[in-house]
């Protein structure tokens, strides 16, 4: 591990320089990772560990999922197979399914986890929320977790490039005692970039705060705001959506992404930096204590009953994608297909 200043705070971190490629596979050498779900994150995770060299097999029920699979290379009979069918090959089980298919398929797969089997997350939902998800795994085998700080597809695309796409990890169960060293290679093998230590949690917590905050709920609100308040007082569609989207992804995102926040202020214009200094703390006045009340939904367990109410519907789909459909057909999305087609690198 390598200790690591953030913002004042010293953390021990895990990269491939301390923990090696080579390292993780001799580590991961005997084991069988089988990847039941091949939806959001099985695809990278798989196609990843694949590439570095280890043993994986894909468990997914027949369907579109599983073309796409067979599409990906993986074989039927060989490494690709029912999904009981792969946890029984499997010793390394890797729960990639939606939360709400975990808690479904529970029943059948609990009790295929024999000793000597690791059960593995990407997320703490259905552990840390046992009270309400019903998965309670067997006293006799690790439990594990890397997750990801992205999507499945981030994790593809940033390995194909050569880099590596931050998670954190976490032991819930050491019944072998060798869990955490088998936690961080599984990490290295799915080409994690730096590795922090968190408990399943604290990942559940986070991971429903950022997803209902900054990262996707928050600011799709903070977007609507701006660009209805500006269609409202007049303002093209086109310039609504430049100065509230546009703008943010294109150039200060990267700007920002890159050097930080500050390095960013300080290289724009001296209007701008006033303005966003004057205005940062009214709305972080205004925010925080939604956020504080996002946060305590999401600890005492209301937010994980929902989802797992919502999402155990049988109509699920039809409301999702009609939920979907409506923010698809608003005006500000509908002016971004335009603004793309504009962009130089499009013409």
């Amino acid at each position: 591990m390598a200790e690591m200043n953030f913002g004042g705070v010293v953390e021990n971190v895990v990269t491939n320089k301390e923990f090696t490629l080579e390292k993780a596979r001799e580590v991961l050498k005997n084991e069988t990772i089988a990847v039941i779900g091949y939806g959001i994150q099985g695809p990278g995770q798989a196609g990843n560990l694949r590439d570095n060299g280890f043993n994986v097999i894909v468990g997914q029920r027949e369907g579109k999922t599983y073309n796409k699979a067979v599409e990906d290379g993986w074989v039927p009979g060989k490494t690709l197979f029912p999904i009981e069918e792969a946890v029984k090959k499997g010793t390394i089980i890797c729960m990639l399914l939606s939360d709400a298919g975990q808690i479904a398929l529970w029943p059948k797969i609990k009790p295929l986890l024999v000793p000597g089997k690791t059960l593995y997350y990407s997320h703490g939902f259905a552990i840390n929320w046992a009270d309400r998800t019903g998965v309670v795994p067997p006293k006799d085998i690790d439990v594990i977790m890397v997750a990801p700080k992205g999507s499945g597809t981030s994790l593809r695309t940033m390995f194909l490039e050569g880099r590596g796409l931050n998670c954190s990890y976490a032991v819930y169960q050491d019944a072998t005692g060798k869990a955490e060293e088998k936690t961080v290679a599984f990490g290295i093998g799915i080409g994690a970039g730096y590795m922090f230590k968190t408990t399943f949690q604290r990942e559940a917590t986070s991971d429903l705060t950022g997803e209902r905050g900054s990262l996707m709920g928050a600011i799709e609100g903070l977007l609507e705001a701006q660009y209805e308040t500006l269609r409202a007082h007049g303002h093209s569609p086109s310039e609504a959506f430049n100065e509230t989207v546009e703008e943010l992804t294109q150039s200060l995102g990267p700007l920002f992404a890159e050097k930080g926040m500050d390095w960013m202020y300080a290289n724009c214009s001296t209007t701008a930096q006033r303005g966003a200094l004057d205005w940062r703390p009214r709305f972080k006045a205004a925010i925080k204590p939604v956020m504080e009340w996002l946060y305590l939904s999401v600890e005492n367990g209301t937010e994980a009953q929902i989802s797992i109410d919502k999402n155990s519907q049988p109509d699920y789909r039809e409301k999702l994608n009609e939920e979907l459909k409506e923010m698809h057909d608003m005006e500000m999305w509908r002016a971004a297909e335009t603004v793309r087609q504009l962009r130089p690198e499009n013409n």
